[in-house]
């Protein structure tokens, strides 16, 4: 899974503020979320929770599905959220990633 294409979703909690990307490392790219170690959007507003992620296989792929997905409105991703993720628990604790100290759990804004 280290090097596998890969759209993900973070949240800053439940129905909170979202964000969507792709990485070829999922588990390295959330270790950089987790530690603030990519500047902006996320770090500013304590985006760190894994809430969804889908594997491709390609990065072509990958692409395509984030940019579909970005285009989505915000009921359609939540509900793709919980249809996967009712509780919206961090899915990084089940990729070997330790809790989160402070989880959030509302915000208003949305990226994707």
């Amino acid at each position: 899974m280290d090097w596998q294409p890969c759209v993900y979703i973070l949240a800053s909690g439940r129905h909170g503020t979202l964000y969507i990307s792709v990485t070829s490392n999922l588990l390295g790219r959330i270790h950089q979320h987790r530690e603030g170690l990519i500047k902006g959007f996320t770090s500013r507003y304590g985006i760190h929770r894994l809430v969804h992620y889908e594997m491709a296989d390609t990065m072509e792929a990958a692409i395509t599905r984030e940019k579909q997905l970005k285009k989505w409105n915000r009921d359609w991703k939540l509900r793709l959220i919980e249809e996967g993720n009712l509780d919206w628990d961090d899915l990084a604790i089940g990729l070997g990633f330790p809790p989160l100290s402070q989880p959030h759990d509302h915000g208003d804004d949305e990226r994707s």
